[in-house]
């Protein structure tokens, strides 16, 4: 019989660091292989998402509004994702969809209101598993403290953009400073001091651009001498769509308070920030409290704060992106490490007149997703199928060399970023939100996407449906469910929408 040499060994077991760990893999219930590269060397995985990031608002995908020169270079060095959507835009529901890789229904959150069950499967505990340094920094939002990492620093609730208190390892602790850059230093910190010759998992995640918008001292005068362009449908008179729509409660023309719009500053400012942002926004609120606005130019004016407010705060986003990523070829890691950038769900940027997300239309619908491995994924590149929040674990886990678990829904989109789309790949998508009645007023719906048409249903409380031709009216501006001529396309996607809902185990 021939005798199996080591190196033999430890290829059958996957790529690991040493022959140590790939004895305690023989234990393991986690299936492992070769990397999804067909390489030994395990990468490492950098996933850093921000917070209610619009696709819109970045130059990479188009954006006429603001220039994100750091997040452009993942794009340049690597895919942009054209449609990656998400499950149920809200914040804590897309956070536990990645870590589990299932839907809402069977993670256990479905809104904000829902602990997170840390007991349960995720891909940090699968990595863990294999031998990779897990780490989680930054905005959890989750309630239950993070399971699954051999280090964890995250922002209390929603946390604060000024001063931020973080629980470390269990510990509460207060810093000095603006989140995002303090939510940098430590990542870069732990990146370090984490364990040589270990392969990593770092999620990197920011507060940023959340509502209230809170700027960084370095971009409180950004945009000052600038007057953004309106969307088309800032006005939105919803005519053509139905009580949803009506009945929401996140306009900018309504909803925004004086906190949102900066006519008093946050509570959490030292004397010093204090001091800096009277000198940015007292003047303009005078100016503004003389002008004495109403109606439509009242409007325009709450845009243009909010909008400008949102965007320096992504600035901030931007700069420390790129202090990462020169880190990272600084320490000769940039090679070996796969980044991926996403936010948690879309948002409105005045579209049909709002702000906040929650709705399956396309702005709170789309992700921003960017992926960079140099040598492997081709620089430059653009993908158009339809990938969902659903699949990142699952990535992961391949890219890793793990065999994703049964139970997970999602599928790895390793093949797509090498530019390689699998012939039975999804062609459409299934959508849920819940949280009604609730903040914002968005009422509970469910639906399906295909490249060009999608399905929503309006349910609990009232009973409608809405199509939306998509190649006709990307702006969704026109329900055309009751046209005659779209009869046979309904019944269509009410079929698909049935078979994605037995697919997915939501049957209720």
């Amino acid at each position: 019989m021939k005798k199996t040499t080591r190196r033999e060994f430890l290829k059958t077991l996957g790529s690991t660091a040493a022959s140590g760990m790939a004895m305690s893999m023989l234990s393991s219930c986690t299936s492992v292989g070769q990397t999804g590269w067909g390489e030994r060397k395990q990468p490492n995985i950098i996933f850093i998402m921000t917070d209610d990031h619009a696709s819109h608002a970045l130059s990479c995908y188009g954006s006429k509004i603001n220039k994100t020169p750091n997040l452009d270079r993942l794009a340049k060095e690597g895919m942009l994702f054209k449609n990656c959507f998400c499950t149920n835009s809200i914040c804590a529901p897309c956070r536990a969809v990645i870590l589990t890789g299932k839907y809402s229904h069977l993670n256990g959150v479905i809104d904000n209101r829902k602990r997170f069950d840390g007991t349960q499967q995720t891909f940090p505990k699968l990595l863990q598993k294999v031998g990779y340094e897990t780490a989680m920094i930054g905005k959890w939002h989750l309630k239950s403290d993070p399971t699954g990492f051999d280090y964890w620093n995250v922002l209390p609730g929603q946390g604060t953009y000024y001063n931020p208190a973080m629980k470390e390892m269990g510990q509460r602790k207060k810093y000095t400073g603006y989140t995002t850059d303090i939510i940098t230093d430590h990542c870069i910190k732990w990146l370090k001091e984490r364990k040589a010759g270990k392969p990593f998992c770092l999620m990197y995640h920011h507060k940023a651009p959340h509502r209230r918008w809170e700027p960084g001292p370095k971009y409180l005068n950004m945009y000052d001498d600038v007057t953004m362009p309106e969307p088309d449908n800032l006005f939105d008179d919803y005519s053509n769509r139905g009580r949803a729509a009506r009945e929401q409660d996140m306009s900018i023309e309504k909803t925004m308070d004086k906190r949102d719009l900066k006519l008093i500053p946050p509570g959490d400012l030292n004397p010093e920030q204090k001091k800096l942002w009277d000198a940015a926004y007292n003047p303009k609120n005078e100016a503004f409290e003389k002008a004495n606005l109403q109606g439509r130019d009242l409007v325009r004016w709450k845009y243009q704060r909010y909008i400008k407010d949102y965007l320096r705060c992504i600035a901030s986003v931007d700069d420390n992106v790129g202090r990462l990523l020169d880190f990272l070829d600084e320490s000769g890691l940039t090679d070996n490490t796969i980044v991926f950038y996403t936010s948690d769900q879309g948002f409105y940027l005045g579209d049909h007149g709002w702000f906040d997300k929650r709705f399956m239309y396309e702005e709170s619908l789309r992700m921003p997703l960017l992926a960079r491995y140099p040598g492997k994924i081709k620089a430059g590149s653009v993908n158009d199928d339809i990938v969902l929040n659903l699949d990142f674990g699952p990535t992961f886990l391949d890219l890793a060399g793990v065999s994703k678990p049964p139970d997970m829904q999602g599928s790895s989109i390793r093949r797509l970023l090498r530019g390689r789309t699998p012939g039975n790949w999804r062609k459409s998508m299934y959508y849920r939100y819940y949280q009604y009645p609730a903040v914002h007023s968005v009422k509970r719906h469910y639906g399906v996407r295909t490249e060009r048409y999608k399905l929503i249903h309006f349910y609990h409380d009232i009973d409608e449906w809405e199509l939306y031709d998509l190649r006709k009216d990307p702006r969704e501006m026109k329900n055309v469910y009751d046209d005659p001529a779209y009869a046979d396309t309904v019944k269509q996607l009410k079929a698909e929408l049935e078979r994605l809902r037995k697919k997915y185990k939501d049957s209720d």
